[in-house]
């Protein structure tokens, strides 16, 4: 029987679409199906970091720190709008780790993974400017290194955005039912989400890429064979005013064995993270506890010289990281690594389900996927993804400024802040939606800080934004910089032009 696509790819998050990207980019019909936004769970809750691990080596996952540092300048160069090198200052805290532990530590950190472009660790003290600002006194000895930032939730509608550019049918707000074997085929049955319709189509090979859903999905919907466990961990971060003006990072050691980062965000906050708690509850409504706010602030204000208390805490998120249960005793010490389970074959469709991963690792867990799926689909190329730009990155690591004055020459009306925050979500496509505008005006309605119309109707048209926090809080993060009413209107707004669309349609 010939099925309607090569594979079907379920789950919209960092691994799903970076396996549907590459996928589709070798030659094989996609279709990707997410029942909730892109990155609407654990990928746009993560520390939203490209590195290494440091503190992987503790655990000695040499393999896995090694294959996320060769990711790092990949990636960067890959998307140059949403990822750039940061400076990590790891002080010496005299009652840790000792500091010829750490030297020595950094020093494998350099050399594992192949380092280029990122400048190399140095030591520095921490009694001067500028790094003395925002520490307390006590810290005079620390260390810089190198690891990279990444926009989490836009680096999955990146690949999305990539995959259905060449030719992926990717369709959000819509939840596999079901998925039986039929012969040589699956039978795969989909259900809108907003209107409740359902519809079938066939695929010769599934990709369970649920994350924390992935179990569930395994056994309740493809009823596939699996000894393999999952962990489920959540994790948490707070946001608080800006506590230091300089743009390093500092990552902070704790007395359990943990670290902390915190970190410059969005120009104005501090992002203070993460936590490893072992999770239980309900996957549809993770959010941070009272103790994991508390133990934030506590690690956070035993290094700053201005305390971190829960009432300067004006935004969290919390994700939910499905990693593969190791037996490790402790949440913090399971692995970070993946695992791919097969299932099927000989005859039989195949599935093949994702345990755990990282944001880092994304690219390489999509080779490895495609490499052990290779005897099952008509791939015309082989990788192609380490040199090949996401959408609007198309420019060097080093032209970011550059790109922003180019904007600014062709549209002058766009001020510093606006066309910087525009360059950085959307590289070279934000002309897209500038395209003739010869003011602000001339976008539409403004919701606040610097959002029209223009803009929302575009992420409505192009990336799948269907509701004000779609909008706010993962194609952009001006949730932390519009008023509730603001955010109402914005709300008021994309119900309206969504409707006015879908009578267009009928």
């Amino acid at each position: 029987m010939a099925a309607d696509y090569d594979l079907l790819v379920i789950g919209g998050g960092i691994n799903g679409t970076g396996i549907a990207r590459d996928a589709v980019g070798r030659g094989a019909s996609v279709m990707l199906v997410e029942m909730g936004d892109l990155a609407g769970a654990t990928s746009s809750a993560s520390t939203k970091l490209i590195h290494g691990g440091l503190r992987y080596l503790e655990y000695y996952e040499f393999n896995l720190v090694r294959k996320a540092l060769k990711e790092r300048e990949v990636l960067w160069q890959a998307a140059p709008h949403i990822a750039w090198p940061l400076r990590f200052i790891l002080p010496h805290h005299k009652d840790l780790r000792p500091a010829w532990l750490l030297r020595l530590g950094l020093f494998l950190y350099d050399h594992l993974g192949g380092r280029k472009l990122l400048p190399a660790t140095r030591t520095v003290r921490l009694d001067q400017a500028p790094f003395s600002q925002g520490l307390k006194k006590l810290f005079q000895k620390g260390f810089e290194y190198s690891d990279c930032w990444v926009d989490d939730a836009r680096l999955v509608v990146l690949n999305a955005l990539d995959a259905a550019g060449r030719g992926a049918d990717i369709l959000t707000r819509t939840k596999c039912v079901s998925a039986r074997r039929d012969g040589d085929v699956w039978r795969v049955v989909l259900k809108d989400v907003a209107s409740g319709e359902e519809r079938t189509v066939t695929a010769s090979v599934l990709v369970n890429a649920g994350g924390p859903w992935v179990a569930d999905l395994l056994h309740g919907v493809v009823s596939a064979n699996s000894g393999a466990n999952i962990r489920l961990v959540k994790g948490s971060h707070i946001i608080v005013p800006r506590r230091f003006e300089h743009d390093r990072c500092f990552i902070f050691q704790n007395g359990d064995g943990r670290i902390v980062f915190a970190i410059p965000y969005e120009t104005d906050f501090t992002l203070i993270g993460t936590t490893d708690v072992d999770f239980e509850g309900d996957l549809r409504n993770v959010g941070i506890s009272t103790e994991e706010i508390d133990y934030l602030c506590k690690a956070a204000s035993e290094y700053l010289d201005e305390p971190v208390t829960p009432d300067d805490v004006v935004h969290t998120y919390s994700g939910v990281r499905p990693l593969y249960d190791d037996g490790a005793k402790d949440a913090k010490a399971a692995t970070r690594d993946y695992v791919l389970e097969l299932d099927g074959g000989d005859g039989t469709p195949p599935v093949l389900s994702v345990f755990g991963g990282k944001i880092t690792t994304y690219r390489k867990l999509s080779e490895h996927v495609l490499t052990r799926l290779e005897p099952f689909l008509p791939f015309k190329r082989g990788t192609w993804t380490a040199s090949a730009p996401l959408p609007g990155g198309d420019f060097k690591v080093d032209e970011f400024d550059a790109e922003v004055t180019r904007l600014r020459n062709d549209f002058p009306f766009l001020d510093v802040r606006f066309a910087t925050r525009l360059i950085r979500l959307y590289g070279t496509r934000a002309r897209e939606f500038l395209k003739d505008a010869g003011s602000a005006e001339d976008l539409g309605g403004c919701f606040g800080y610097n959002l029209h119309e223009a803009e929302v109707k575009w992420l409505i048209d192009r990336e799948w934004a269907r509701s004000a926090d779609d909008i706010l809080w993962r194609r952009t993060k001006l949730g932390l910089r519009l008023t509730l009413e603001e955010a109402s209107r914005l709300d008021s707004f994309v119900t309206g032009y969504l409707a006015d669309k879908t009578g267009a349609a009928a």
